[in-house]
């Protein structure tokens, strides 16, 4: 993919190579940026490298020498605590960010650190948008993802051009921290989903079905669901090893339900299927992606004829 017409090339820098952040570098130097990586892990980016021998980048040490004269500095690491570290603390990006440099965070974190890192921007006078993602590993490989942004539309603005290299929907939802919590949403709303489609598997499965028929009949009404047709045909073949994974499903769960008791609300659905997580773990699959939720019902039943 490249960068669209009438966008210059940038220096931008990417902190964290992890399998979205991988994806996004490789679309970042097709696109013609200038790009300096960082990574906690060294392996990671000599890796990196070794698989992506085309694209010409700049290695840093740290977090501050990859900002250090960027113009766009982006984010892609575990949690609230990387998060922290990599662009508050005392080695952090924005310690070494320019005046009128921007900041894209593409974690999974909390309203509050997004909030926090807005302030601190606003202080050194850095242009921040906190841009979760959606569309996962294919959709980082493809270049195909959804970016829900919290920010001034201004720096949501500066954004777009270098975020349109690697995602395909580009949507401004509100003020700092309005992106993490869009991000909590979709995380709620997919959990309920995996759940009963997950049922609704073992329903046919038990009944002998014919799994392709089914899928046929209920895709087209009202039933169908992004889930259903990109995993209808991978959870009946019992495949899991890709995509989002549990452990990183347990942990946005987690946000969006610490979210909801700040604000008085509980999520009964989302809890459940989060507790539902918990015993996937315990069975040793925290690995695998989150459509192995499947995995907790046996499979039974003897066709009626």
């Amino acid at each position: 993919m490249t960068a669209p017409e009438n966008t210059p090339p940038r220096r931008v820098s990417l902190i964290g190579l992890g399998v979205m952040g991988g994806p996004i570098a490789r679309h970042l130097t097709h696109a013609g940026h200038a790009l300096t990586l960082y990574n906690r892990s060294p392996a990671k980016v000599d890796a990196w490298r070794k698989a992506n021998a085309d694209c010409h980048v700049t290695v840093a040490r740290g977090p501050d020498e990859a900002a250090r004269g960027a113009d766009v500095v982006i984010t892609c690491v575990g949690n609230d605590d990387d998060l922290a570290d990599v662009v508050l603390g005392p080695q952090g990006v924005m310690q070494a960010m320019v005046r009128g440099s921007l900041l894209i965070d593409h974690t999974t974190a909390s309203a509050r650190i997004a909030r926090q890192i807005a302030v601190e921007g606003r202080d050194h006078e850095v242009h921040c948008v906190d841009a979760p993602m959606t569309g996962a590993q294919p959709g980082a490989e493809a270049g195909t993802l959804t970016l829900m942004c919290g920010g001034k539309p201004a720096a949501v603005e500066l954004a777009r051009p270098v975020m349109a290299a690697y995602a395909r929907r580009i949507v401004h939802v509100g003020k700092a921290g309005t992106g993490q919590v869009t991000k909590m949403i979709n995380q709620v709303s997919m959990a309920g989903i995996l759940a009963s489609l997950g049922e609704a598997l073992r329903l046919a499965q038990a009944e002998h079905l014919d799994l392709e028929r089914v899928y046929e009949a209920i895709s087209g009404g009202a039933a169908q669901s992004w889930q259903m047709d990109a995993h209808w045909g991978t959870m009946a073949r019992d495949e899991f090893d890709f995509g989002l994974t549990i452990d990183l499903m347990r942990k946005d769960l987690g946000l969006a339900l610490d979210e909801g008791r700040g604000l008085g609300l509980s999520f009964p659905v989302a809890a459940l299927v989060d507790q539902f997580y918990a015993d996937l773990q315990a069975m040793g699959a925290g690995k695998q992606d989150i459509t192995a939720l499947v995995r907790r019902l046996p499979r039974r039943g003897v066709h009626k004829g």
